[in-house]
């Protein structure tokens, strides 16, 4: 009895971690030289999927030392980028070309 138990209970926490996607989808808008969130919280451990939509006319640049990543979005197009697994933490960002105005951080959680 205690064997079937022990598998029936593998078996559901099986189902759950299969149920749980791989990756995390968020969005980051450039609007104005500006990021949107400028704090955009994401699950810690996580890969994440990030989609940079650019609604300005001209480029911008989203750069991260922390996370390791350049990437040029040209004027009104989006791109898309891969970040983690990170650790909890806070890692900042900034548009190369506005770099006064375009600032944010991914915060891992």
């Amino acid at each position: 009895m205690f064997r079937l138990m022990a598998f029936l209970l593998t078996l559901i926490s099986l189902s759950v971690f299969a149920d749980q996607p791989s990756e995390i989808s968020q969005l980051l808008v450039i609007e104005n030289h500006q990021f949107e969130p400028n704090e955009l919280i994401v699950p810690a451990n996580k890969k994440i999927k990030l989609n940079i939509e650019n609604r300005d006319s001209t480029p911008e640049e989203f750069e991260s030392h922390e996370l390791n990543r350049e990437k040029l979005v040209p004027g009104k197009s989006s791109v898309t980028i891969y970040i983690g697994p990170l650790k909890a933490g806070r890692y900042p960002f900034y548009g190369e070309f506005n770099e006064k105005t375009a600032r944010g951080v991914v915060v891992a959680q």
